[in-house]
Formats: structure tokens, C-alpha cells, sequence
């Protein structure tokens, strides 16, 4: 050994080994996006969340809207009685 850190290794091995860890590195993202889109309970819960912020979200518009519809009624109303 001469000391040197590729351990005696031609440029062409060195290469190699590099190579290796890349497809290495990249078997494991694949393998991981495999799993989540397996992963059907987390889909659910994702899709679940999604649609309780989108119920929140159309919850509160209504809410506004419902409430400017029942002042106006009032104003509606209101008006109405003062003209008797």
C-alpha cells in the first residue's frame, strides 16, 4: 500500500465504485417512492386532511356569505317595518 485513500484502486475501479454508489443511491429513492405510493393508509390520511381544508376553507366563505345574506334580510325587513 502507498497510503493513497482509493486503497490501490485503478482510475477505472475508482469509476466503477463511484458508479456503484450512485445507482446504490438512486435504487433507494425508487425504493422509497415505491413505498408511499404502496402506502395506501397515508393516502387516505393525505387525501383526508386535504378535503377537511378545502371543507374548512368552503365553511367559512358560506359563512360570510350566509351572514351578509341574513343582514340584508334584517335591513330588508327593518325597512319594511318602518313603512307600516
Amino acid at each position: 500500500m502507498t497510503g493513497d485513500s482509493t486503497g490501490g484502486r485503478t482510475p477505472q475501479q475508482e469509476a466503477l465504485a463511484a458508479e456503484i454508489e450512485r445507482t446504490r443511491q438512486d435504487l433507494g429513492e425508487t425504493v422509497e417512492a415505491l413505498a408511499a405510493k404502496a402506502d395506501l393508509k397515508a393516502q387516505a390520511r393525505r387525501r383526508a386532511a386535504r378535503a377537511a381544508a378545502a371543507l374548512r376553507a368552503h365553511r367559512g366563505a358560506a359563512a360570510a356569505a350566509g351572514g351578509a345574506g341574513a343582514a340584508a334580510l334584517l335591513a330588508w325587513l327593518a325597512a319594511r317595518r318602518r313603512r307600516r
